[in-house]
């Protein structure tokens, strides 16, 4: 947690410091309420004096209108700088977070890193506007009450002295055992929610298997796991109130029998007795104050803690400064003994792959489920980073490339299509802000999506739902390989993008990318079909390169692919042709 103040101290440094001071301001202020109520009692009640008993009760509602005016202005100062505080966390986390390979997200998880950037950052946000306006005050009231009870008398005083340790160490050991069990809880939500979330995405397939029984049992068991940690916590936390008011009940008990004895030897004033219990509930409601504070502050240290953890971890990607190819090399993409490791798995998901793709060319990627074909596309934008081997862009290693210049030379249509809330030309603008209408029809009817603009009544102005809810499965698919060739991108990569296509569509599709100038086209399908008449296939099998070559030569020399293509022929009769 500490780390993260650098977003507090700096932009929010004046909101910090004023806050605390103003509510200190305050603090002092309440601190001469019992003198003054002292005097009303001695003087102005004793001697039967009105005139100064108004004065004095003037002197407190004018005590207490300035004290308002310090605490609202305190509290202001507060939570501007608690929100800008939360704001400048959350903009720096999901910077980070953007920048992350896809190995540091699949290891950190989806529901862990959103509990970080909600919850977790309205706790934190809740810890540190809680902190601004009562860590100083408190404790500077219960120190300034037992100061001016030492200048009231100081044998009653001594009775401050001896409950205000005993109060502290109380405080101080619930929130140390507090601490790691709201940790624990945070841990519990992370889980929870990782759960909640699979099911709502995966409530199609659950309900197909039937078996929803099963799964509400397992959220059930594993929300009353985080229950138990709730309440195992809760019941640490709500030891503080009863034992501070036991401890604070029973000083004040011994304040006045001692101060009782004292006026009746006339030692000490009603008045004085009057103020020393006064400034001993000052520090009672103080000290409540200040338990409920810990509480708050050691749950959003436990969710700093969480979210400095996901502001260190990843990426070990790192960026390289080059923004352009070496000039008039022959390649595109050239892959050199490449292959990859998943972090945590015991056998590489890549061996030793070796291509090359001229520019222009468009390369087939073919094989088995879990082969590897997602995987090798996936190292050339550098969503991952070969673990062996070498992958050069345009003659240049891609580890030496700026990684936002990197991923301009290329438009990526994941196996998953998805498209976000909004118009359809905010989706179309994605690779290119600056696309005009005539720049996104070409690449619409590139992907062979013409007829689905034109169906709808708003045309580029339709309204997409989240996630592209209304629309089909294919139409999704045209609309993100639209997307990618907006600014007609120098390598497209189709990852199994043609799937929901039905044949006519996928072969107009390939036909329409064969006269993209320029422009290096890799195909990942299990279709052979849809790579047949690629420049260059590669094989797949096991993480490995079966073959390479053309349809024609695979037929004759790669096993792999004949058993595919055979396979799939005699399934698709003459559609596969």
């Amino acid at each position: 947690m500490g780390k993260m103040l650098k977003y507090l101290t700096g932009r929010y440094m004046k909101e910090t410091v004023l806050a605390p001071l103003f509510k200190c301001i305050e603090a002092v202020l309440e601190l001469f309420v019992p003198l003054i109520v002292a005097d009303i009692i001695d003087k102005g009640i004793g001697n039967g004096d009105k005139s100064y008993v108004m004065l004095m009760c003037a002197g407190l509602v004018g005590l207490g209108a300035t004290g308002l005016a310090f605490s609202i202005t305190a509290q202001f100062f507060a939570a501007k700088a608690a929100a800008g505080f939360s704001k400048t966390v959350g903009n720096a986390l999901f910077r980070h977070i953007q920048k992350l390979s896809y190995s540091d997200i699949d290891e950190m998880g989806t529901s862990t890193l959103i509990t970080r950037m909600t919850s977790d950052l309205n706790q934190v946000q809740t810890g540190v506007n809680m902190t601004l306006r009562l860590l100083l005050r408190s404790p500077f009231v219960v120190f300034g009450a037992m100061i001016m009870a030492f200048t009231i008398d100081v044998s009653s005083a001594l009775i401050f002295a001896a409950a205000i340790p005993v109060l502290a160490a109380v405080v101080f050991g619930i929130m140390l055992a507090g601490m790691p069990l709201y940790g624990k809880v945070r841990s519990g939500l992370d889980r929870l929610l990782g759960r909640t979330r699979e099911n709502l995405s995966g409530a199609r397939v659950i309900r197909a298997f039937c078996i929803e029984d099963s799964e509400i049992e397992a959220f059930g068991s594993e929300n009353k796991k985080l229950t138990h940690d709730q309440l195992t916590a809760g019941r640490i936390s709500a030891l503080m109130n009863p034992i501070t008011f036991a401890l604070i009940n029973l000083a004040i008990i011994v304040l006045i029998w001692t101060g009782a004895l004292r006026v009746d030897a006339g030692e000490l004033t009603q008045g004085q007795v009057v103020a020393l219990y006064n400034y001993m509930s000052q520090i009672l409601v103080e000290l409540i104050k200040l338990a409920g504070l810990i509480i708050t502050i050691t749950k959003a240290a436990a969710c700093g803690k969480r979210i400095q953890s996901a502001l260190d971890g990843g990426s070990g990607m790192a960026s390289g400064s080059e923004t352009e190819g070496v000039q008039d090399c022959t390649y595109s993409v050239e892959f050199r003994g490449a292959g990859f490791r998943y972090r945590n798995a015991s056998e590489n998901s890549l061996t030793g792959i070796d291509l090359k793709a001229e520019k222009g060319s468009v390369i087939g990627i073919i094989g088995g489920t879990g082969s590897g074909k997602s995987t090798l596309v996936n190292l050339i934008p550098r969503f991952y980073d070969a673990t062996e081997g070498e992958i050069f862009i345009d003659g240049r290693n891609i580890k030496e490339y700026d990684t936002e210049a990197l991923r301009a030379k290329i438009g990526v249509v994941p196996q998953k299509a998805v498209l976000f809330s909004g118009t359809l030309r905010e989706n179309m603008q994605w690779r290119d802000g600056n696309a005009s209408d005539e720049d996104i029809m070409r690449a619409v009817e590139t992907a062979q999506a013409k007829d689905i603009i034109d169906k709808k009544e708003k045309g580029l102005d339709c309204r997409v739902e989240q996630g592209g809810t209304n629309f089909s499965g294919g139409q999704r698919q045209r609309l993100t390989i639209a997307r990618a060739l907006v600014g007609t991108p120098e390598i497209l990569i189709l990852d199994d993008s043609s799937s929901a296509l039905d044949f006519a569509t996928d072969a107009a599709l390939r036909k329409a990318l064969r006269s993209l100038s320029g422009t290096t086209v890799f195909i990942v399908s299990q279709r052979t079909s849809s790579i047949m008449h690629a420049d260059r296939i590669i094989v797949l099998d096991d993480g490995k390169a079966a073959g390479i070559g053309t349809h024609d030569e695979l037929l004759k020399t790669c096993e792999v692919y004949r058993e595919i293509y055979d396979s799939q022929f005699k399934k698709e009769g003459g559609a596969a042709v």
